[in-house]
C-alpha cells in the first residue's frame, strides 16, 4: 500500500515550477523542535564547535563581545576530506585564514591556491570564496579571524547544530524548507553562489509561508546561545 502524501509537498512541487529541475536542494520535512528548552549555557574560550557533515571541528579563541572590534576567532581543524558546505561570500564582514599546521586549498574570486603553514588569505566584503582539505592524510588547523563575528558566531552554530541533529544533505548544507529560512534570516552574514542569488531571492520568498506552516524556524531556541547565554 502506497504511504500517505506528506501535507505541503505537492505544494512546494508547484512552488518550485521550472526551477526543480536546475535547483538541486533535497526535500526534507523534518526539523529541530522550535518549542525546545533554550541553551542559555555560557559560550566559553576553549570549548569546541564541531560540523560532522563537513568534517570541521573549531575551538573558541576570541568571543566578539570581549574585544572592541567585535571580531570572533577559532582554531579551526580541517580533518582530512573536509570542505565548507559550497561557495559564498560575506556581504560585510571580513575573514581571514592564516594556516597553522597542514595545507589548506582556498578559492578566492575565482583564483584557487593552496595556503601552507604561515600563509594566509582573506576574503573581504562581497568576495566569492571556498575552501576545502585536499589532502587524504593530514588535518589541516587554520586560524580563522571573522571581523565583526557576533552574526557570523549566530549562524556557524545554527549551520552546525543542524548538521550534528540530522537536518542537512551529505554535504552540510540544511535541506530546502529549512534553507529558504535560514538563507533569509542570515543574508546579512552569507549568500550561496548556486543557485544565482535572484533565484534563491524568488524561491526562497514563494517557500517562506510552507516553511513556517510545515514548523521550521530559521534558527531554533536549542541552537541559539549567541544571542540567548549570559555574557561572561
Amino acid at each position: 500500500m502506497p504511504a500517505p502524501p506528506v501535507p505541503g509537498r505537492e505544494l512546494l512541487a508547484a512552488e518550485c515550477g521550472i526551477l526543480s529541475r536546475t535547483v538541486s536542494f533535497d526535500i526534507d520535512m523534518s526539523h529541530p523542535d522550535p518549542h525546545g528548552p533554550e541553551d542559555r549555557t555560557p559560550i566559553q574560550v576553549g570549548e569546541v564547535w564541531q560540523n560532522p557533515v563537513t568534517r570541521e571541528r573549531a575551538r573558541i579563541l576570541e568571543l566578539p563581545n570581549r574585544n572592541r572590534e567585535g571580531r570572533a576567532t577559532a582554531e579551526l581543524t580541517a580533518l582530512v576530506g573536509a570542505r565548507v558546505i559550497g561557495e559564498h561570500r560575506h556581504p560585510a564582514l571580513v575573514e581571514r585564514f592564516t594556516v597553522l599546521e597542514g595545507e589548506l586549498t582556498v578559492k578566492l574570486a575565482g583564483q584557487t591556491t593552496v595556503l601552507r603553514e604561515g600563509e594566509t588569505a582573506v576574503a573581504e566584503p562581497g568576495m566569492w570564496h571556498d575552501w576545502w582539505n585536499a589532502s587524504d592524510r593530514h588535518d589541516a588547523r587554520i586560524r580563522v579571524e571573522v571581523t565583526p563575528g557576533e552574526r557570523f558566531a549566530h549562524m556557524i552554530e545554527t549551520l552546525f547544530g543542524l548538521a550534528r541533529l540530522g537536518h542537512t544533505n551529505r554535504k552540510g548544507m540544511p535541506h530546502l524548507l529549512q534553507l529558504a529560512l535560514f538563507a533569509q534570516e542570515f543574508s546579512d552574514v552569507i549568500e550561496f553562489r548556486s543557485p544565482p542569488p535572484a533565484v534563491q531571492r524568488t524561491l526562497f520568498a514563494a517557500l517562506t509561508p510552507i516553511a513556517h506552516w510545515r514548523g521550521y524556524r530559521a534558527t531554533y531556541p536549542q541552537l541559539s546561545r549567541t544571542i540567548l547565554a549570559p555574557r561572561t
